[in-house]
């Protein structure tokens, strides 16, 4: 049968594609490129906020008039299955958890579903990006989060698994390697291990390449930050680290169960800076998070003011189903938000041009990892900045480049 496969969110999403593509494509199937040209259409869904929430269900309204056989997979059958059946009644649901049981699903087999590690599968990479899960589930339980009860309580994958994995990626010629998991700093916490040793197995692998570590909540990276700090010495890993704060407010972190203090976030930016010189920082922030006050909202801007982020993503708070934030009185009402965004947002994109134009003029090695828009490429620096090249590079290799412009989400360069 042709399967047709629309994936949306995280990278843990991503790797979970590559899952079912090879499992997909392991049985005999073949990957449709199109609605029109398959028999079957899988949506991988993501259900962080409200407005994907939206475009979750819009989409499956388009699925649903094609008449074909849908499965709808990722984060939200383990938590909106109503939802989902209100708009594709016949829609068949898999759980992000039991992902590799899709080729039962769609042959029509109604199997007991029974968790395995997902590290014991085929992935199927076409690009030079691989996105690899490293563990399931979340060790801490943030009072906003769906995501925590889409994918449950941590399970770390045992390493041996996960250098397979990466192996396996290497030989189809991926050269970005991007660890991935709903906290990676969490990895290991239920096994006895933790990421650093992890990232020290990786990183000595033959080949060259790079390594993206994901997202990290201060809260455990704290725990093995010097294992972790070792780890990042190493020339195959990105110089890069995304490190969520969330506010600049001690009170709204505890509401937001976080698990830190900002304090606790600075001491570890001011330590990884300490020692990486060349640190990309990205982190996140949520606006109007429920009893947020004006002044509260301004201690998030004077934090990042003060610890100038290479990245901020910004995100409006999005009352989700089944979290304590839902519950929670005080919401700050609708306007007073998309202005605080908006102020924010201003505020961000200048920091982040101020940081990129201190690139100018300077050159680097980086690796073009992706087609870009107008028949550019992009490609990464060691610190993972951003580059965009209009020069034809092949994808995968390794050049030097000077850096001629400067925006506040790229960098521009030229080939020496």
């Amino acid at each position: 049968m042709n399967i047709y496969v629309e994936t949306y969110g995280c990278t843990a999403n991503k790797s979970d594609e590559r899952l079912l593509l090879g499992l997909i494509q392991q049985k005999g199937h073949q990957i449709a490129q199109g609605i029109p040209d398959a028999d079957v259409l899988v949506l991988l869904t993501c259900t962080v906020i409200g407005t994907t929430e939206q475009r979750m269900l819009s989409r499956l309204q388009v699925f649903q008039k094609t008449q074909k056989k849908i499965i709808v997979t990722g984060c939200m059958p383990a938590v909106q299955k109503d939802l989902i059946l209100s708009v594709a009644p016949h829609a068949s649901l898999l759980p992000s958890q039991h992902i590799q049981y899709i080729n039962d699903i769609i042959e029509g087999d109604n199997p007991a579903f029974v968790e395995t590690k997902k590290t014991t599968f085929p992935k199927y990479y076409d690009t030079t990006l691989a996105p690899v899960l490293i563990a399931e589930g979340c060790s801490r339980s943030c009072s906003y989060c769906i995501t925590h009860f889409a994918r449950g309580s941590l399970r770390s994958f045992p390493a041996e698994e996960i250098v397979t994995d990466v192996c396996s990626a290497l030989k189809q010629g991926c050269k970005e390697i991007q660890l991935t998991a709903q906290d990676t700093a969490s990895f290991g916490l239920d096994t006895g291990t933790n990421l650093g040793a992890l990232l020290r197995r990786i990183s000595t692998l033959d080949g060259a390449f790079r390594m993206r570590v994901g997202m990290m909540n201060p809260a455990t990276l704290q725990k093995n930050l010097d294992s972790i700090l070792a780890a990042y010495q190493h020339p195959n890993i990105y110089k890069f680290l995304h490190l969520p704060v969330q506010s600049g407010d001690d009170d709204i972190l505890q509401k937001m169960n976080r698990g830190y203090t900002v304090k606790d976030f600075t001491c570890l930016v001011d330590q990884f800076r300490g020692a990486i010189s060349t640190l990309t920082l990205s982190t996140d922030v949520i606006i109007g998070f429920p009893t947020e006050t004006d002044e509260q909202f301004h201690r998030t801007l004077q934090l990042l003011q003060e610890i100038r982020p290479d990245i901020i993503n910004i995100t409006r708070f999005s009352a989700r189903p089944l979290t304590t934030a839902k519950k929670m009185k005080g919401r700050v009402p609708t306007h007073v938000v998309k202005e605080r965004s908006k102020q924010a947002t201003d505020i961000c994109s200048k920091l982040s041009f101020e940081k990129n134009k201190q690139h100018l003029g300077k050159t680097y090695p980086v690796l073009v990892t992706e087609p870009g828009k107008k028949n550019t490429v992009t490609a990464r620096t060691d610190s993972y900045k951003q580059v965009v090249l209009s020069e034809p590079v092949r994808l995968g290799t390794f050049v030097d480049v000077k850096i001629i412009d400067a925006a506040s989400t790229y960098l521009v360069g030229k080939l020496i």
